[in-house]
């Protein structure tokens, strides 16, 4: 009988043994189920169509997708952090990865890449730079975003307007939206929006010289005259030209709805729009996009999405075949297809023909001229702060200048205290 339990304990151990060295949460048969999360219905679609290609490769893995809107999908995300229950693979922006990388929420992912003999040369080197946190990597690219002047061609036509084009200075956007402004028919010739910095302000700031935040990621740029004066010739489009809707306006019906509808002529606005605007029936017919108009330069802010994988995932090794594939050559002409523009470089050629109607060439144009989206460890407590006073300024509760005092000094204790 004594014997019988050694043995027992003997086979228990080695059976334990043999159960641990395979990834936590895999069945004996090698299946795994995980979660993909993400935020933008747009792109449902060509996930669907990406997850079942991966199953013809990796059959035993079941993927679950998991769509949360933009607004509500952090909050989602913090509250699964803190119970421990994030999903096994999910997007991640810039504003958001410092915190979860530095709260180790995240897989780092060096070894794994080191591993398999990755090679990451096809992936921009600033996108993958900005998913590194303290010499680790956590995330491999998934896209990139570059910003463009969306205009309605039908418009331009019906004021006998030429369409803008590689020339064009700030002080032609500022005539040619008079021009198409027409109070009679509730036109206006551009919305001068602040609800998404990374597709408005942002880029007027830095093509009139200035900045948002330093490089090493200790001041703000909103003291800097440049800065400032980026800010006030957006502003100016509402309240000294009245070539746009006002903000109240653009808070009741959002800039991009109005565009959709022949109500807005032009609109700076990102690549991440041109499923939108292809899905739309009349933006798929009348709109374009033309190259942001030089200031000082012509810039715009890049960024790009990332797919992390959850560090208390119990399928580790599936969500990381799932990540390599959602980043394989493979996944990203899928993704250029659709209209989304993929990181994998080299594979540009078929976004550029996914919407011939429209002239997409322009954002990688812009990607030449682009500036890294500005992000530091807290970055979305000052991005609130900035909102929040520029918010006033475009309802008029105090100035441009008043406004960027006050983001100033806010952010400047924000980053401080970094």
């Amino acid at each position: 009988m004594k014997k019988f339990y050694v043995v027992l304990i003997i086979f228990l151990v080695f059976t334990l043994g043999a159960c641990s060295s395979n990834d936590e949460g895999a069945s004996a048969d090698g299946k795994a189920t995980i979660k993909y999360a993400y935020w933008d219905k747009n792109q449902e679609d060509m996930l669907k169509d990406i997850v079942k290609a991966f199953n013809k490769d990796y059959p035993n893995i079941q993927v679950k997708l998991e769509l949360t809107p933009y607004d509500q999908y952090f909050t989602k995300l913090d509250a699964a952090a803190t119970g421990g229950s994030l999903p096994d693979v999910f997007w991640m922006n810039g504003p958001n990865f410092v915190k979860y990388a530095s709260n180790e929420m995240l897989e780092p992912i060096n070894n794994r890449i080191k591993d398999d003999e990755l090679d990451l040369s096809p992936y921009p080197k600033g996108l993958l730079g900005l998913y590194q946190y303290e010499d680790k990597t956590y995330a491999l690219p998934k896209d990139y975003d570059t910003v463009g002047l969306w205009y309605n061609k039908k418009l331009f036509d019906e004021a006998g307007i030429d369409y803008p084009n590689e020339a064009w200075k700030w002080d032609d956007l500022v005539e040619a939206a008079k021009a198409l402004t027409n109070p009679d028919k509730d036109i206006y010739g551009i919305a001068a929006f602040i609800q998404d910095a990374q597709a408005s302000y942002f880029n007027t700031i830095l093509a009139n010289g200035g900045y948002i935040i330093s490089e090493d990621k200790t001041e703000s740029g909103f003291d800097d005259p440049n800065t400032i004066d980026g800010i006030q010739k957006y502003y100016d489009l509402i309240h000294k030209h009245k070539v746009s809707p006002t903000h109240a306006q653009m808070e009741t019906t959002d800039a991009t709805s109005m565009f959709e509808s022949g109500k807005v002529a032009m609109m700076f606005q990102a690549s991440y729009m041109i499923p939108q605007f292809k899905a739309n029936e009349y933006t798929n017919e009348h709109a374009d996009v033309a190259l942001l108009p030089e200031m000082q330069k012509r810039s715009n802010v890049i960024h790009g999405l990332g797919n992390v994988i959850a560090k208390n995932s119990e399928n580790k090794d599936a969500a990381w075949k799932f990540v390599t594939f959602l980043s394989s050559e493979k996944a990203a002409v899928m993704q250029a297809e659709s209209g989304i523009i993929p990181a994998y470089e080299g594979t540009q050629d078929a976004w550029t023909k996914s919407t011939p109607n429209f002239n997409l060439q322009v954002f990688l144009d812009m990607a030449e001229v682009a500036e890294p989206y500005p992000v530091s460890k807290d970055t979305s407590k000052w991005s609130t702060i900035i909102q929040d006073n520029l918010a006033k300024a475009w309802s008029g509760q105090i100035t441009v200048e008043e406004a960027s005092e006050k983001i100033d000094k806010q952010m400047e204790e924000v980053l401080a205290s970094e």
